[in-house]
C-alpha cells in the first residue's frame, strides 16, 4: 500500500475546490453583490484550484501505480530477498498486550522464509498489576529495589536484559504471575534478534514508564530489536519505538515491510522503514552481505 497522503492532497484541494464554487456561484448569482472585476478574479482562483485538484488527482493515481509496481516486485521477488539472511539465528517476539495472531503468524512466516526460527514468544499483560508486581518483587531481596512505582522504568530496562539473555532470569521468574499473558519456548531463551508489537492502546503513567524501560533496554542490547505495526491500525506505536531507539518496519503485513524486517534482524543499518508516514529513513534498509552457505 502506498502512502495515504497523496490521497489526502487531492481530497483537500477537490473539498477546497467545491467550498468556493458554492460560494462564488452564490456570488455570481446575486447580481449586484460583486463586481465585474472582483468576478474575474474569482472566476480565475476557480481555475487555479480546478488544476491543483487535477494534478493532486494525477499525482495520487502515478502514486498508486509506483506503489502497486513496488508491492507486485516484493511479492514476486520476496523469496530470493530474504534466502538465508537469518541463517540459523533465532528470534524473540514480545507483545505489549495480548498475542495479535495475524502479527505473530506473518512475523514468523517472515523469518522462517529467511532461514531463522522465532524461538520465543511473550505476551506482556498491560496495563501493569502494580500490587501484584510489587509483591512478587518484594518478596525476594534480591529484586525488591526494584519494587515500587517510581522505580517502573528500571524494572522495565531489567526484563528487557532478560528476554534476549540466557538467563538466569530471576526479575521475569519472580513477576511472571502478574506480568506475562502469555508465552512459549523456553524459559531461558538466548535469541540473536528480537520484534517487538504493540496491539494494546497506548498506556499511561507507571505502565507507560515501564514500556519505556523496557523498549530503552531492548534498542541497547547488543542485537537487532525491531518495533513494528500493520497498515491498517488505528494507532502506531512505530513513533513510541522509535523514539525509544528500537530499529521499526510500518506495515509488516505487506511483502515491503516483511523484507524490511528480515534485513533489519540479519543486522542492516538500524532506522525506520516501510511504507508508512513512519516510514523517515525509506522503503527498505540496505541489506548485509550474506555469506552463502558451504556445500560439500
Amino acid at each position: 500500500m502506498f502512502d495515504l497522503r497523496y490521497h489526502v492532497a487531492s481530497l483537500a484541494a477537490v473539498f477546497v475546490a467545491l467550498v468556493l464554487g458554492i460560494f462564488v456561484g452564490v456570488g455570481l448569482s446575486g447580481r449586484g453583490f460583486v463586481s465585474d472585476a472582483e468576478r474575474e478574479n474569482l472566476q480565475s482562483r476557480i481555475a487555479e484550484l480546478a488544476a491543483e485538484r487535477d494534478e493532486a488527482v494525477a499525482r495520487a493515481q502515478a502514486a498508486g501505480l509506483r506503489g502497486t509496481a513496488l508491492d507486485d516486485y516484493a511479492r514476486t521477488s520476496y523469496p530470493d530477498l530474504v534466502r538465508d539472511r537469518l541463517d540459523g539465528r533465532s528470534v524473540g517476539v514480545v507483545f505489549i498486550g495480548s498475542v495479535d495472531q495475524g502479527v505473530a503468524e506473518t512475523v514468523r512466516r517472515a523469518v522462517d522464509d529467511a532461514g531463522g526460527r522465532v524461538a520465543t514468544l511473550r505476551a506482556l499483560r498491560v496495563p501493569l498489576d502494580g500490587e501484584g508486581i510489587d509483591a512478587a518483587l518484594g518478596a525476594d531481596p534480591a529484586t525488591r529495589e526494584l519494587a515500587g512505582p517510581d522505580n517502573r522504568e528500571q524494572l522495565g530496562r531489567a526484563l528487557a536484559r532478560e528476554l534476549v539473555t540466557s538467563g538466569p532470569d530471576p526479575v521475569l521468574d519472580r513477576v511472571a504471575a502478574a506480568l506475562v499473558e502469555e508465552q512459549s519456548g523456553p524459559a531461558t531463551p538466548a535469541v540473536d534478534a528480537v520484534v517487538v508489537a504493540r496491539p494494546a492502546r497506548p498506556q499511561s503513567g507507571e505502565t507507560q514508564a515501564f514500556l519505556g524501560g523496557l523498549y530503552g533496554g531492548l534498542a541497547a542490547a547488543p542485537l537487532p530489536a525491531v518495533g513494528v505495526d500493520q497498515a491498517d491500525d488505528a494507532v502506531s506505536a512505530v513513533p513510541v519505538f522509535r523514539r525509544s531507539g528500537l530499529a521499526t518496519v510500518s506495515g509488516i503485513d505487506d511483502a515491503t515491510g516483511q523484507v524490511a524486517l528480515v534485513y533489519l534482524l540479519a543486522g542492516a543499518r538500524s532506522g525506520s522503514y516501510g511504507l508508512g508516514e513512519s516510514a523517515v529513513d525509506g522503503v527498505l534498509p540496505t541489506p548485509v552481505t550474506v555469506q552463502p552457505p558451504v556445500r560439500e
